[in-house]
């Protein structure tokens, strides 16, 4: 398998400092690291995008998620390592990320759980998130970027 052509967020220079000053912004929702990553992963799963997979794995490993979580973020709804506030992230994360899969996209019904959870700031970042993932992962979906050949930017935990 070879990758189509060179991550385009690394082709033009300015888009890579852009979109990480954008990262840098949204979480300022106070939304706990561990669901963000959750959230991440998730989307990444759907979008059958590997590198973010891998990523978003190693990513939450780093900032102490347990394997166990991991492995049972495909699984959500029926693993009981998940508290209410995560899972309706990733209810809401399944939703945005499946915009076409129904005539109402995000129904009012999971609006108001995932608004028990967070606060305005909270799904601000939430959303943005979701959305950013879902970029990313349409990025490398259609450049068939390769695990272990990315040439992203190493998550700020990794950095030295």
């Amino acid at each position: 398998m070879q990758a189509r052509m060179t991550n385009p967020m690394i082709i033009l220079p300015d888009v890579m400092p852009a979109l990480m000053s954008f990262a840098k912004a949204m979480k300022q929702g106070n939304v706990p690291p561990t669901t963000l990553n959750l959230v991440s992963l998730r989307a990444s799963q759907i979008n059958g995008s590997s590198v973010c997979v891998e990523m978003r794995t190693r990513e939450a490993r780093m900032a102490g998620d347990t394997e166990n979580r991991l492995f049972s973020v495909a699984a959500w709804r029926d693993a009981p390592c998940f508290n209410d506030a995560e899972r309706a992230a990733l209810a809401l994360t399944e939703a945005v990320t499946r915009l076409c899969d129904r005539s109402d996209p995000v129904p009012d019904t999971l609006w108001s759980d995932v608004s028990r959870h967070f606060d305005e700031q909270a799904l601000a970042t939430l959303i943005l998130t979701i959305g950013m993932v879902n970029f990313g992962n349409r990025v490398n979906a259609t450049t068939k970027q390769i695990v272990g050949e990315c040439e992203c930017p190493k998550p700020r935990s990794m950095r030295r």
